[in-house]
């Protein structure tokens, strides 16, 4: 396919995405709002437990964070309508944004994809079109856009796709043990001869390897596109039966708008839009301003390929420190079940104050605060300052057990190190996280 990021083609996709786009944010809104979850992790914890450097932002109070999802499914109405489009995107991306930093108990590398797509969005016009902007406005109205619009979206998905398929080649994939761990849960009687037959884990294991390697591919050339449409719709579809992973399938099955002709989505989802060759637009759009490309969009895929590899840059196994796992695209690749309990010493009289984790956490946040090490770090940060408050200064000290894909349970935390009087360390690994140098063996 000859890349020619400059020539003007039909905006049918990005115009298209836009609608599909806002419709799923609003689909992930209501479904937020009527499922419970706002309930579990908003409302009801005492404690939140954000992203480090974002402990100030937090939850508003009572029933505000219903309203807070209220507002950003009305957003996202708008942005599938193209009203206020800009005004609208913006609002839903600062809010969803909040969300996002705001509490990591049910993190999710989709959550994060979202968000990136939110701030593509933003900087594209993609209200040019079947909008009530251009309906109210009629001088905004365009029918192309420069093709660079839409390698911007496959190069966003190629790097998700790549690096997701690079984080599955260690051996408890390779065997077969997660894929067992992830089908094996499910409990679909016509299909049990399936889900617990360790010849099809190996095909699962393989199969989301080769996926997600060859996807993007296989959409980009011509004589392989439409099967490989077919296979995405079976591969999300698949996911979307088996895995809680919300709007994703679909945000996935979406993005193939941006691989087929613009004339042929043109021709699928607005057949009264004119075709490019029948239009003359105005020929201060012919020369296209590539500034966006060059000082936004180059600086940000630059990003994008750092974040994935910096892991390699940092001491011990990322599948079992996890430190540089986040904004990484290391999607669905293990299952970690363990113990956590706190040792708190008031540091002046050596007394031990028996500290409970049910006291101040959820049995959620319970749940997956071992074997996350910045979770750990953060509980133990929040128990401090908790006695600091009735003047006590206190010693804190972790202990945990951790058992990565059933194998037998190992120490996670050095129980010697005061977590409470240690700094964070963001770029680099944190010592008292004990390394499982013999996993990968």
């Amino acid at each position: 396919m000859r890349l020619q990021f400059t020539k003007r083609t039909d905006n049918a996709p990005l115009i298209a995405f836009r609608i599909l786009f806002g419709l799923l944010l609003a689909w992930n809104c209501v479904d937020y709002l009527t499922n419970g979850t706002i309930n579990k992790i908003y409302i009801k914890p005492k404690v939140t437990l954000t992203f480090i450097g974002f402990e100030w932002l937090q939850p508003p109070s009572g029933n505000g964070m219903y309203w807070y999802y209220g507002l950003m499914a009305v957003s996202a109405l708008g942005i599938a309508a193209g009203l206020l489009y800009r005004y609208s995107l913006g609002l839903f991306t600062f809010l969803f944004a909040g969300t996002y930093f705001m509490q990591k108990t049910i993190y999710n590398n989709h959550h994060y994809f979202l968000l990136l797509l939110c701030i593509i969005m933003l900087v594209l016009p993609a209200n040019r079109y079947a909008s009530l902007d251009s309906y109210h406005k009629p001088s905004i109205k365009r029918y192309s856009m420069p093709q660079w619009y839409s390698w911007v979206f496959i190069l966003q998905i190629a790097i998700l796709y790549f690096f997701a398929s690079m984080a599955k080649l260690y051996p408890d994939w390779l065997n077969g043990t997660v894929t067992g761990i992830i089908v094996g849960k499910f409990n679909i009687s016509w299909l049990n001869f399936l889900l617990h037959n360790r010849y099809f884990h190996l095909f699962v294991a393989y199969g989301g390897i080769l996926f997600d390697l060859l996807i993007v591919p296989l959409l980009l050339i011509k004589k392989t596109r439409k099967t490989a449409a077919i296979l995405s719709v079976g591969f999300h579809t698949f996911n979307w039966l088996t895995l809680n992973i919300g709007i994703f399938p679909f945000l996935s099955l979406s993005y193939l708008v941006f691989f087929f002709p613009p004339d042929e989505i043109r021709k699928f989802f607005f057949r009264k839009k004119p075709a490019l060759q029948d239009i003359k637009e105005p020929e201060t759009l012919q020369n296209t301003n590539n500034k966006l490309l060059r000082y936004f969009f180059i600086p940000y895929f630059i990003i994008q390929l750092a974040l994935p590899v910096r892991h390699l840059f940092i001491k011990g196994d990322v599948i079992w420190t996890e430190e540089g796992h986040r904004l990484s695209w290391r999607m669905m690749l293990r299952l970690k079940k363990g113990t956590l309990t706190y040792k708190v010493i008031d540091k002046k009289t050596g007394e031990d104050l028996h500290y409970k984790l049910s006291d101040d956490f959820t049995p959620l946040q319970i749940k997956y605060l071992p074997g996350r090490a910045d979770m750990i770090w953060q509980a133990a940060q929040i128990i401090k300052a908790g006695y600091a408050k009735n003047s006590r200064d206190v010693a804190v000290y972790a202990i945990s057990s951790v058992a990565l894909n059933h194998h037998p349970s190992k120490a996670f935390t050095n129980p010697e190190t005061d977590l409470g009087s240690v700094n964070w360390n963001y770029f680099g690994h944190n010592n008292w996280v004990l390394l499982y140098d013999d996993y990968s063996q």
